[in-house]
């Protein structure tokens, strides 16, 4: 993985999605028209924290998020999301 030239402000972290699901778990292949959006990624930039609360994620953690939560956004070709760590559910 190249190094992205994007830093986080405050509280928000910048997240991978894992890819969705191609098969389910008897075989059969999923359309792609039927795919949910993956809820699982990996931590890739984490900002500064604000001075009230410091950010406990670290690069590299594997995070479940909300359906709905962040902002989609594109760089280097790849599919990246930004939030802020409250919509951040759990570390896995």
């Amino acid at each position: 993985m190249s190094k992205l030239n994007i830093k986080p402000l405050a509280d928000r972290v910048l997240i991978e999605p894992q890819a969705a699901e191609t098969k389910t778990a008897s075989g059969i292949i999923i359309p792609d028209n039927a795919k949910e959006k993956p809820q699982k990624g990996t931590v890739v930039a984490v900002g500064p924290g604000t001075k009230d609360e410091q950010v406990t994620v670290k690069v590299g953690d594997s995070v479940l998020y909300g359906k709905y939560a962040g902002t989609e956004l594109k760089l280097e070709g790849n599919d990246y999301l930004i939030m802020r760590e409250s919509d951040i559910l759990a570390i896995v």
